[in-house]
């Protein structure tokens, strides 16, 4: 009798799939959290733009401020344990919002607290995560590991918003945000189950044989992914993309209640739209970067995310602009996913071991460290010119994100790399750790 479990790659890989499951479970809570947290600060504290804005400020401001020195702890320590404490620590400051709810002493700053400690966790764990795939799996799988995650993400998209919506509308945000934490616990269980022992980091060395600085070690990470003039240009391209985007989307769910006038439920719907185009991206990327080449499909999804997003800024009020945002998050959905499947396993894949971990937190110190900018920008702007205006300023400078990879040798580039020269920079290997 035929097996209906499926045979082949990945499907086989008892570690990875627990992984998978985990990271699966965990997207499905993130997703309902992205409409529940903020919707906490809405309808119940009853915030600003502005201090809304500055709620997705605080989430992100631990990248620029703890994502370099990740990486050198992420290479010097076994990643699995991070991820484990990255998804516990998440668990536990999530289930603060509902618990300070019910003894009614929730308020503003508790938000701000909670987004920031759970923005230093998810920077140790992403950074871990990306530079725990490669070891766990084998080179010519990295694509369809992030392929799968995409699924997955895709997969929590489609339901997670509207369900979160469902579950704000009956039980009210603050129990909507007890489900994510909830699913970062079952995550952490998952991870702990893996059972692949990791190969002990190689510490990095200088010429004499001594252990080099900690800053020694961020700035050769650094100089990997600046001296790259491909991954400079993706940093540049992405990094720009989010300064932009985050601005105009900063506010969007301000927009969304208070001048569009739709309900929990309906923007829940709208953001499950975008998980439709993410799926057709997951499933169809990896053919899409092999028939146009790496280069070419970067430049044409990011040329599309700008127009997407500025349809959403010529919205019509109440039920009217459905069609408009559907049409807007299908495309925005398709564009990421497949943006960040090129993007992510081309990194991974031209970098050596021993750099994962620098080489992905300097990316996304690069990369995320303009989202808490962007979205401050995006509070501000919402304040001074108007919701609607924000978001179109945000649309339009994002679109111009292209010319990054346009001006850069990846225009050129078809297929996947080989991993570049694993030798230490000798700026690097000449500063030796104090005695």
């Amino acid at each position: 009798m035929r097996s209906l479990w499926p045979q082949g790659g990945l499907w086989g890989h008892r570690d990875f799939l627990k992984l998978w499951a985990g990271e699966t479970i965990s997207q499905f809570g993130s997703t309902i959290d992205d409409i529940a947290f903020p919707l906490v600060a809405i309808l119940v504290l009853d915030a600003s733009a502005f201090e809304v804005a500055a709620l997705g400020t605080v989430l992100f401001l631990p990248f620029i401020l703890f994502t370099l020195p990740a990486g050198v702890w992420v290479d010097r320590l076994p990643r699995r344990p991070i991820l484990i404490v990255g998804d516990f620590g998440r668990a536990v400051l999530y289930a603060t919002v509902p618990i300070a709810y019910v003894a009614d002493v929730l308020t503003l700053w508790q938000l701000y607290a909670v987004g920031f400690l759970v923005g230093v966790f998810q920077v140790f764990f992403d950074v871990a995560y990306q530079s725990y795939l490669p070891s766990l799996v084998d080179r010519d799988q990295i694509i369809e590991g992030n392929s799968k995650f995409e699924i997955s993400r895709s997969a929590a998209q489609l339901s997670g918003p509207g369900l979160g919506g469902i579950l704000v509308e009956i039980l009210t945000a603050p129990y909507a945000v007890l489900v994510d934490a909830l699913s970062f616990l079952a995550s952490g269980v998952f991870i702990l189950g893996i059972r692949k022992p990791e190969e002990p980091p190689e510490r990095a060395t200088a010429a004499d044989g001594t252990k080099t600085t900690f800053w020694a070690e961020v700035k050769e990470g650094l100089r990997f992914v600046l001296g790259n003039p491909n991954l400079r240009a993706q940093a540049g391209c992405t990094g720009t993309s989010n300064f932009f985007f985050s601005a105009g989307f900063a506010i969007v769910l301000v927009f969304f209640v208070r001048e569009l006038g739709l309900s929990p439920g309906l923007i829940g719907v709208v953001f499950s739209v975008s998980a439709v185009g993410s799926m057709i991206a997951a499933f169809t990327a990896t053919r899409i970067q092999r028939r146009f080449g790496i280069g070419p499909t970067t430049i044409a999804v990011t040329l599309l995310q700008g127009p997407a997003f500025l349809a959403v800024a010529f919205a019509p009020e109440g039920n009217a602009a459905l069609p408009i945002l559907f049409a807007s998050q299908l495309v925005i959905g398709f564009v990421l996913v497949t943006y960040n499947i090129i993007q992510v396993s081309y990194r991974q894949a031209i970098c050596p071991a021993r750099l994962q971990g620098r080489m992905n937190s300097a990316m996304r110190f690069i990369v995320w460290g303009t989202i808490p900018l962007g979205t401050l920008t995006g509070g501000a702007l919402a304040s001074w010119v108007g919701l609607r205006e924000t978001i179109a300023i945000g649309a339009l400078g994002s679109s111009l994100s292209f010319l990054w990879i346009l001006l850069s040798p990846q225009r050129h580039l078809r297929d996947m790399p080989e991993p570049v020269d694993d030798a230490p920079p000798a700026a690097a290997a000449a500063e030796p750790a104090p005695a």
